[in-house]
């Protein structure tokens, strides 16, 4: 086992760093702070990180086939052209709910954007239960939602095979399994496949690597732990000198690399003065495993 190397490569500090997803067409990673309102683009040459600035807490970034990306923000799919600084809605959910936001988002194998909502937080992971609920934005823009009743909508991705899509409701403290059907893009079946452990505290952003194992990144917990979907064991823990790790990703030009998100709404003075790198961006190398290239929104 090649020894593991965390650095702190993006210290701006986020509120709430999320979303990391490695863009290959600009070498570069981006990301979102979500109550900072805006969006991230990191260069590993220039190691200097971009922002645009939003008008509502934007929770997710993906890339669009087209060019350029789609966010969520607030609660509403939108199209972002980065050159321009150009936001344009695509379509808006949660109509009847006034104090909801979207969470974290994802883009299937075949091009479809998952993302969920949760309430507003009173503070950190302090909310209204079960406002949020589950939806897709298909390739012709037409919006399916998949259930409600969800505490912090969080992690998502996909079985390399496509036929399994793994969730994270984060207070249920629990990584689910659905069963996939990428025809289609419907999920069923949901079991849980692995409980949190008191020290790893709340599951927040996951991704897989291409041994089909899960990665996910664990908030208040100041970790990264890999599991094995089959089995339901924890094969590997990587702690970081922040104890609100948010979400990860991997990038670079291999896919080697390791990127962290993490956050420092919620901290008091005295914990950031011993955790200064709270809200900084993470790169761990050094794992052994590569990742999956994010797939497009196809729309």
């Amino acid at each position: 086992m090649s020894s593991v190397s965390i650095e702190c490569v993006a210290r701006e500090g986020c509120r709430i760093g999320e979303s990391p997803v490695w863009d290959d067409r600009e070498g570069a990673l981006l990301y979102v702070d979500i109550t900072g309102r805006k969006v991230c683009r990191w260069s590993p040459v220039s190691r200097q990180a971009q922002a645009i600035a939003l008008d509502a807490p934007v929770s997710s970034v993906a890339l669009r086939q087209s060019g350029d990306y789609v966010i969520t923000l607030g609660t509403r799919f939108a199209a972002l052209k980065w050159k321009e600084k150009l936001v344009t809605t695509i379509t808006q959910v949660d109509k009847d709910k006034a104090n909801t936001r979207f969470n974290d988002g994802k883009v299937d194998p075949a091009g479809r954007y998952f993302a969920g909502t949760m309430a507003e937080e009173i503070r950190p992971a302090v909310l209204e239960r079960r406002q949020g609920s589950l939806y897709t934005l298909f390739p012709d823009l037409s919006v399916v939602k998949h259930f409600d009743q969800v505490d912090i909508s969080n992690g998502l991705d996909w079985s390399l095979d496509h036929r399994t899509f793994f969730y994270i409701d984060s207070l249920s403290y629990s990584v689910d399994a659905f069963d996939y059907d990428l025809q289609t893009g419907k999920i069923g079946n949901r079991r849980s496949i692995y409980k949190l452990e008191k020290e790893e505290s709340i599951p927040d952003g996951m991704c897989i690597d291409t041994e089909g194992k899960l990665w996910v990144a664990c908030y208040d917990g100041g970790r990264v732990i890999r599991l094995d979907p089959e089995t339901g064991k924890r094969l590997q823990t990587v702690k970081l000198p922040v104890d609100k790790t948010t979400s990860c990703c991997f990038g670079g030009k291999d896919y080697s690399e390791m990127f962290v998100t993490s956050a420092s709404d919620g901290m008091d003075k005295e914990w950031l003065s011993r955790q200064p790198q709270a809200g900084g961006i993470f790169k761990i190398t050094g794992l052994g495993v590569k990742g999956v290239p994010p797939y497009p929104f196809a729309g």
